[in-house]
């Protein structure tokens, strides 16, 4: 049986949204990148350079939303994943309170690859603009993001039948 919301794991570069896609297409799921939220809804309107207050406001709202889309999927049998960074555990814990509240079932897909293979796939992702390039990210915003990203623990992945999943297959 799948969760109703896969929490999909890992720091800059890692291939979440690539893994994401592919997952949402093996079980018919449907995929939230937070990225493409942004940039879709607020890209336009964004202060340069960015602001993080402005930006944290605007996340929030965005996972507010599509938390109560993924309660409607939910509903229906259809899991979410949900690719939205994720880069702090108190992040993943918001989200399986949330899960936990509205009795929905939620695992953790950890994408995990080093920092120096990321490094080189945030410089091919800006260079090439493919499909999954949603924002421009230099050293200054990886290494911020960097020193933010708290790795899950195996108890924190492995739990409810989640998986670790060596990123360098999804790139």
């Amino acid at each position: 049986m799948t969760a109703d919301m896969i929490l999909i794991v890992g720091c800059t570069g890692a291939g979440k949204t690539t893994y994401a896609r592919r997952l949402a297409d093996e079980l018919g799921g449907v995929r939230f990148s937070i990225d493409e939220w942004m940039t879709g809804l607020f890209g336009p309107d964004s202060p340069q350079p960015i602001q993080f207050q402005w930006m944290m406001e605007r996340i929030d709202r965005c996972e507010a939303q599509i938390f109560s889309l993924a309660r409607q999927l939910a509903a229906r049998g259809v899991p979410a994943l949900l690719d939205l960074g994720f880069t702090k555990k108190v992040h993943r814990d918001k989200f399986r309170a949330l899960a936990a509240e509205a009795k929905l079932s939620v695992v953790v897909h950890f994408v995990d690859v080093p920092a120096g293979e990321r490094w080189y796939r945030v410089n091919r992702r800006n260079k090439e603009r493919g499909e999954t390039f949603a924002m421009e990210v230099d050293r200054q915003m990886f290494d911020f993001m960097e020193g933010m990203w708290e790795p899950p623990l195996e108890a924190e992945w492995s739990a409810g039948g989640g998986l670790r999943i060596n990123g360098s297959s999804t790139a």
